[in-house]
Formats: structure tokens, sequence, C-alpha cells
């Protein structure tokens, strides 16, 4: 499923590019500064998705949803801003979701999972407790490691080195995030960061920190950030 992100500023359509392409149904993103870019992504690549949002340099994305309109078939619009007054107005011009910034991965993954269930339902990923398996393996230099997620304590990646934590090994791959987090599917396990997931179980300290953030530290002595993004889906668990 492809996905376009709407916004003139470099480093929001940065952190939201991130969170999107998390999410296990994403495939492709590509990102427009501008109405008139925009529109020639749309008709060039065809999303199915758009994150607009309201404010563009001399522009307002009122004006892009309002050509979205006159489509055949316009893409799933949600609007993605910082201000949360024009909630009313952008469900005028048919957007189907309304999400403010700074984004909230929780947030963001739940108004892809809103967009998939509608555009194609039989696509929305469901994690059932018979999702979960043994063991995980671990492919090392030289050798495959087979870690059960109970005594996985955290999970953190680093210029593209996957580390998995148990008590007191630490085992070193390549690969994504979001791989691994696919087959974390048990409920004990929580993301904290863009780079850490943390298994709830093995906490035995939260200290609040800089910048309205806090910092966990588990049983086996790491310590691990919840960036402020986390810190109210981290709260709610």
């Amino acid at each position: 499923m492809h996905v376009l992100l709407v916004d003139d500023e470099p480093l929001a359509r940065d952190e939201l590019t991130y969170l999107v392409t998390q999410h296990p149904i994403i495939t492709s993103t590509a990102e427009a500064d501008s109405v008139e870019e925009a529109m020639e992504k749309i008709m060039d690549k065809k999303p199915d998705i758009i994150f607009l949002d309201i404010h563009l340099t001399d522009e307002s994305g009122f004006d892009l949803a309002n050509k979205l309109k006159k489509l055949k078939k316009p893409p799933y619009l949600i609007f993605a801003t910082a201000y949360d007054d024009y909630a009313l107005k952008a469900f005028k011009v048919n957007a189907m979701d309304y999400i403010l910034k700074p984004f909230d991965e929780v947030v963001v993954h739940e108004a892809l999972d809103k967009a998939i269930s509608i555009i194609k339902p039989t696509e929305v990923p469901v994690k059932k407790a018979t999702d979960s398996i043994d063991a995980i393996p671990i492919q090392g230099e030289d050798r495959i490691f087979l870690v059960h997620p109970k005594d996985i304590y955290l999970v953190s990646v680093e210029d593209k080195e996957l580390s998995v934590h148990t008590e007191k090994e630490t085992y070193q791959t390549s690969g994504s995030l979001s791989k691994i987090e696919r087959r974390l599917t048990m409920d004990f396990f929580v993301k904290t960061h863009r780079s850490f997931i943390l298994n709830t179980t093995k906490i035995q300290e939260i200290q609040p920190w800089f910048n309205n953030t806090l910092q966990v530290t588990l049983d086996n002595g790491l310590k691990v950030p919840v960036s402020r993004s986390y810190v109210k889906p981290f709260k709610r668990r």
C-alpha cells in the first residue's frame, strides 16, 4: 500500500515517513512540499493514502483537498497538522481522519489501520496469541541462536545493527526493528522509542527524565529511554 506525505517542513516529513514505514502493510512512500508537487505525485504514483498538512508555504492544504474531491477515485485523506481547530473544515472536504503534531506512532498506526480497513479490509494486520512462536531465530555471524520471547529483555537498533538483550547475553544481527517487532506479538512487549522495544515484565523502575521523557531501568540493569512521543501510550500500557 502506497502513502504520500505532504508537508513543507522536512523534519516533519521525515518523522512521519519513519512512523508510516514501521506499519507492516505500507510498502512505499513518497513526499511532497507543495500542492503542485503533490498533484504530480498523485497522478504518477496513485497513492492509496495521503497525509496532508494544512499550512503549506504560501498555500493551504485545503486547496489540495478540494482538488482531490474532483478525482474519480480520490486517495484516503488524513490531515496531519499542528492545529486542532480545523477539524470540522477538514471533514467538510472529505477528510477521513485528522491527527495532530507532534506525531505519536500509536495514533499514526491507528489511523493507518482505520484507512486500510476501509480500503482493503482483508489486509488489516491482526495480532493473535497463536501468532507467537516457541523461539525467535537470531542470525549470528556463524550460527543461529534461538531465543524465547519471554527471555528477551530489550531489542534495540543502532546504525542498522540489531541487538537482542537477554538477562546476561546480547545477540547482534542485521535487520530492522520493525521486522522483529512483528515477531514479538505478545502483549508484554512495548515500543518506547524508534530504536527500542522492551519487555514490560522485566521493568525494575521508571524515572522522570529530561524534557518530559522517562527512563526505564530493567532487572538486568539496562537503562532504556521513553521518548516524548511514546510517553503517553507507555503510561497507558
